[in-house]
């Protein structure tokens, strides 16, 4: 019988059979941690039907989302597998170990990130990292973490690992349809598969904030914090418009500025702002005082005949029917931290907010600084902590009078009901106007310009009486002729309408108090809104920055509601040239302002380019005529700043080209450069 001969069989390498067992130990654990973020994603859709009731566009989101989620899933997976498969090479448990511990991470975060935007309405990005450890124990503090909340956390961490440990087990896949599935994830990762999908729509701006991956918004914001990437500008482009305020779009129509030196002052410009305000104003033989009344969260979507949600304001409406009363006016920002630069000082945003520079603030101008010159007395109050956003280091740089905040009430003064961490921000808005009348003289001898930001319509929305105004809000649905399922669904949002019913009583009772004073014959008063109320459920890219803007006094002629888009960079330039024409004020020609004043036309119309900036991490809006883009999508305007989808690349291009001009002169601000030259800032900041 004949013998074959003997072959022996050819052994693998042993990288190459730890590359084949970290693929089909991989892919099983893998698969678990899709199916685990498919079931938060579930639970976040539960959860927001339970506390918002249920969604218009549930299904269309549902997917949306679940996509949105794979993909993210889709394009981290093959950077978990180098991991899983360095940790492979030194053993399999280790690799089950990290990775048990890499998804639990990712899950837990992803949870916590949609309790964050159920409780708060706004997505966490790299915008976390540019505010001081203070400020977000101030933040977290207010909000409060319900003690449910935390066993929730806990009890899912634990089932998470329990999942992750022992389900991949139960999984049984051939080793091609392992080593397939780690190929299709190496193949993807070039292709960005969360960010093509990023730009998918499924409803109003609540529905598409609610169908964003979560993680994938957090953890890219952060790269982008700690990598930022300048997009280079294509001075070349046929489509360049040559400056962010230059009309390439509509020429004719928007205000343009010259610029004197834009390579040591990039915002430098003559000062040629129309005083549109006089003829308003019946003169006085003094300047008249200032007081600015800036209210937490105060949007155009619930305040005024005509909002959105229903008017909650109803004193305000009064008001603005006998003042003058911009209807489409745009905040800089949608949250606090610009609004004393934007409104004052109609100033940059510099990298994270102007303010957020601190002692490294550049000289500028500004209302108050430029008023203290002309003989004004000035002031701030607040009833919080002054220094959160840097609020106080502003209006020092700004040679500020007096700062009076929750450090310097006087007893006798209520805070604001602590929440369940037993944080208050301060004292509420009653409180604050009651300690600021008493706090004035009857009839000073100088006139006076008094900002006044209030605080209680922010979370976790705690007023003092609120039992009151709990029913005043039940009284005012039946006011506002809603139906009952209307009625259901706005009772959703009971405390912060509760709180905004509480603001409107207290500008009642200021406007009431302040008739009283011998000075308030000779008052001009400006009310308007950091930004829109985040917690009410948003429409539209810009409903974030539409808030109502006021001037009202008894030295008006008459009234009137004008319908042009406005801004709070419009405020100071229109105020200064107001009072330089009426009363003779000192004003420097040269000037840094991004505004170029307020629009006193009746129809609808946009002479302005703005650059809006969202939070502290994303400049990522801009407006200009009668359109506006968001990142790289173009939405078109009408009459009551709802957005529709622009399809003109032309226009697209153009925009964008105006918007790099303006980051451009933003950056070389960052980068040192000045805004007024040290000649003009000494000569007007100097006290006559």
């Amino acid at each position: 019988m004949m013998r074959h001969p003997y072959k022996p069989v050819k052994k693998e390498s042993f990288f190459f059979r730890k590359l084949k067992g970290s693929c089909t130990g991989f892919v099983p654990q893998f698969m678990v941690l899709a199916g685990l973020f498919l079931v938060l994603r579930l639970f976040e859709m539960g959860y927001d039907s339970y506390q918002h009731r249920f969604n218009a566009f549930f299904w269309s989101v549902l997917f949306t989302g679940l996509l949105k989620d794979l993909a993210f899933l889709a394009g981290i997976g093959f950077l978990l597998y180098l991991v899983y498969m360095g940790c492979y090479m030194i053993s399999r448990k280790l690799a089950s170990v990290v990775f048990t511990a890499l998804g639990s991470s990712l899950c837990l975060v992803q949870l916590a990130l949609v309790f964050y935007f159920q409780q708060s309405f706004n997505l966490l990005g790299g915008d976390l990292w540019l505010y001081k450890s203070s400020d977000i124990r101030q933040t977290v503090g207010a909000a409060g973490v319900s003690a449910w909340i935390v066993v929730v956390l806990i009890v899912f961490l634990a089932l998470v690992i329990s999942g992750l440990a022992m389900l991949p087990r139960k999984i049984k896949l051939r080793a091609a349809g392992s080593y397939t599935v780690v190929l299709l994830l190496a193949l993807l990762t070039p292709f960005h598969p969360a960010l093509r999908v990023s730009g998918m729509h499924p409803g109003n701006e609540y529905a598409n904030n609610l169908s964003v991956n979560k993680s994938y918004y957090f953890y890219s914001g952060s790269i982008g914090y700690f990598s930022p990437q300048e997009q280079p500008t294509d001075i070349y482009s046929d489509f360049y418009s040559g400056d962010y305020d230059s009309g390439a779009l509509v020429r004719d129509s928007l205000r343009s500025f010259k610029y004197v030196d834009e390579a040591r002052y990039p915002f430098l410009r003559r000062e040629d702002t129309p005083d549109l305000l006089s003829p308003f104003f019946q003169k006085t033989d003094r300047p008249p005082d200032l007081v600015i009344v800036i209210v937490e969260g105060l949007g155009a979507a619930f305040a005024n005949s005509g909002a959105r949600l229903g008017n909650f304001t109803p004193f305000l409406d009064s008001l603005s029917g006998t003042g003058l009363y911009w209807e489409n006016c745009l905040s800089t920002s949608g949250r606090t931290f610009s609004v004393l630069p934007g409104l004052l000082g109609s100033l940059p945003f510099a990298k994270s907010g102007f303010a957020e520079l601190g002692a490294s603030m550049p000289a500028h101008l500004s209302l108050l600084s430029l008023l203290k010159h002309n003989g004004y007395n000035t002031s701030f109050y607040y009833g919080g902590d002054a220094h959160f956003d840097n609020m106080d280091l502003f209006m020092q740089k700004n040679h500020i009078g007096a700062i009076r905040d929750i450090k310097s009430f006087p007893s006798g003064y209520r805070k604001l009901p602590a929440a369940s961490s037993g944080f208050s921000w301060g004292y509420g808005d009653k409180e604050l106007f009651r300690w600021y009348l008493n706090s004035q003289a009857p009839a000073p001898a100088a006139p006076k310009v008094s900002v006044l930001l209030t605080v209680a319509t922010h979370s976790p929305f705690l007023v003092n009486d609120q039992e009151v105004y709990f029913k005043k809000f039940e009284q005012h649905l039946t006011d506002l002729h809603f139906p009952e399922p209307e009625k259901q669904v706005t009772r959703n949002y009971r405390d912060q309408y509760a709180s905004i019913l509480y603001a409107d009583d207290a500008l009642r009772d200021f406007f009431a108090a302040y008739s009283r004073r011998p000075d308030f014959a000779h008052t001009i008063f400006l009310v308007t809104g950091d930004h829109q109320m985040p917690e009410l459920p948003l429409n539209s890219k810009i409903d974030r920055y539409h808030v109502p803007l006021l001037i009202w006094s008894p030295l008006l002629r008459r009234s009137a509601k004008f319908s042009p888009v406005v801004a709070h960079f419009d405020v100071t330039p229109s105020l200064l040239a107001f009072l330089k024409q009426s009363y003779s004020l000192q004003m420097p020609s040269l000037v840094s302002w991004i505004g170029s004043g307020l629009d006193t036309a009746r129809a609808f119309r946009n002479v302005h380019a703005y650059p809006l900036m969202q939070d502290k991490n994303d400049l990522v809006d801009f407006v200009e005529g009668t359109y506006m883009i968001n990142g790289n999508t173009l939405f078109e305007m009408d009459q009551r700043l709802d957005l529709v989808p622009g399809d003109s690349k032309e226009v697209l291009n153009r925009l964008t080209g105006a918007f790099d001009r303006f980051k451009r002169k933003n950056r070389q601000v960052i980068d040192g450069a000045g805004l007024v030259p040290d000649s003009i800032y000494r000569l007007y900041t100097t006290e006559k």
